[in-house]
């Protein structure tokens, strides 16, 4: 007789409801992104997966998404552009996809990013940082982190309060570091410092032993180098060989990660990089993010792996606001969001950019990273002049 009843019910709510289905709330949401699990962006790509993963644990654990149980699917592409644009056609036209977080790299956005704008999928953008990707109006690419122009902003400042005058900019030609160094020429133009070289060089050349003396016969008290971690490490390696050092040394990017000093050894100190998290800081679920990824990766979370798990925090209030998993929705709310992730304050312009995020500057000091700017966050004074500083030190 229940087995009458309960079918009869069914039965009822097929006539009144003729798209109700037993599965629509047990029906995983499915997540697609692909990362350079392999390739030139490893080391990033997959601490960027580690983020996305423990972000699919947190909130699976919580609940779900809605109450629906959360999947992210994660793709290598090798660091190539073509083979991410073939797997995001995939996930958008076979797999059929919920959702989509954007690879990592600049280079490897901008080639998926026409793809999430034909289909109408919102592209939650966490491993990219290029202002072109902004400037193309596409209305699907929705930005997690700060973009590049205002990389250097801090490092900067800290230059014209020193009475540092005089930069070298040297750069890999990829979109993300010829952005950061329009950025570079932009802020040193108004705090009054003079850009005295600026050259780039084909992106994976390893070998930049020309470039060094170039910025050596150059007369820069700093240089700034744009690019990943190979390029910081290879420029780093450079000036050791030829004998100069500048006062100040800023690879924007590559240099915060422990990879940098594993690799350089003595030679990481002095070395200023960015900074876009600080588990220090007392924003909502940061504390069980770092303790957490220590005790599920055995290591500590970079900001790679940060800014993934804070596009997760983005897509999760999204939903929630919308109260629904309607794309449309959801991201028409992107723009509309004032939040706090892990990372910091969010919230984007009308095209997408992220506005209200920035970065923390950072100086490898006696083999450990240090904030030095802004000055409420720092953790140590900067120190220049990387010559006198290695007299003193002994090295």
């Amino acid at each position: 007789m229940k087995i009458y009843y309960f079918s009869a019910y069914i039965a009822l709510l097929i006539i009144l409801f003729p798209t109700f289905s037993l599965s629509d709330s047990n029906e995983t949401i499915r997540i697609g992104v692909t990362l350079s699990l392999t390739g030139k962006f490893s080391v990033m790509g997959n601490d960027q997966k580690n983020g996305y993963k423990l972000w699919q644990n947190h909130i699976n654990s919580r609940g779900g998404l809605l109450g629906r149980k959360v999947e992210v699917i994660v793709y290598d592409d090798k660091s190539d552009p073509e083979t991410a644009k073939a797997i995001y056609e995939q996930m958008i036209i076979k797999e059929k996809v919920d959702f989509l977080f954007g690879p990592y790299s600049s280079p490897i956005t901008e080639a998926v990013l026409p793809l999430a704008e034909q289909h109408n999928h919102p592209l939650l953008i966490a491993g990219a940082s290029a202002d072109s990707l902004w400037e193309k109006k596409y209305r699907t690419a929705i930005g997690v982190a700060t973009p590049s122009s205002r990389f250097s902003q801090g490092f900067l400042e800290l230059l014209a309060r020193n009475k540092i005058n005089k930069i070298a900019i040297v750069h890999a030609d990829d979109s993300f570091s010829v952005s950061l160094a329009k950025g570079v020429i932009s802020w040193s133009g108004k705090l009054g410092l003079e850009v005295i070289m600026s050259e780039s060089f084909k992106k994976d050349t390893r070998d930049l032993i020309h470039l060094a003396k170039k910025v050596r016969d150059s007369g820069a008290e700093a240089l700034v180098v744009g690019g990943h971690l190979n390029e910081a490490v290879d420029m780093r390696k450079a000036l050791k060989l030829i004998g100069y050092y500048p006062k100040a040394y800023y690879a924007v990017v590559g240099a915060d990660l422990n990879e940098y000093i594993q690799i350089l050894g003595n030679d990481a100190n002095y070395t200023f990089s960015i900074s876009i998290y600080e588990p220090n800081l007392n924003f909502p679920g940061i504390k069980k993010f770092h303790s957490d990824y220590i005790k599920t990766y055995k290591k500590m979370p970079s900001f790679y792996a940060a800014r993934a798990y804070s596009a997760g925090q983005v897509l999760e209030e999204s939903v929630k606001r919308s109260n629904s998993f309607d794309r449309e929705k959801v991201l028409n709310t992107f723009f509309k969001m004032d939040m706090i992730t892990i990372l910091g304050r969010y919230g984007i312009d009308k095209t997408g950019k992220q506005i209200m995020h920035h970065v923390s500057i950072i100086q490898w000091q006696k083999g450990k990273k240090e904030i030095v700017w802004p000055e409420k966050l720092a953790t140590a004074r900067p120190i220049f002049n990387m010559r006198r500083a290695k007299i003193t030190a002994g090295d």
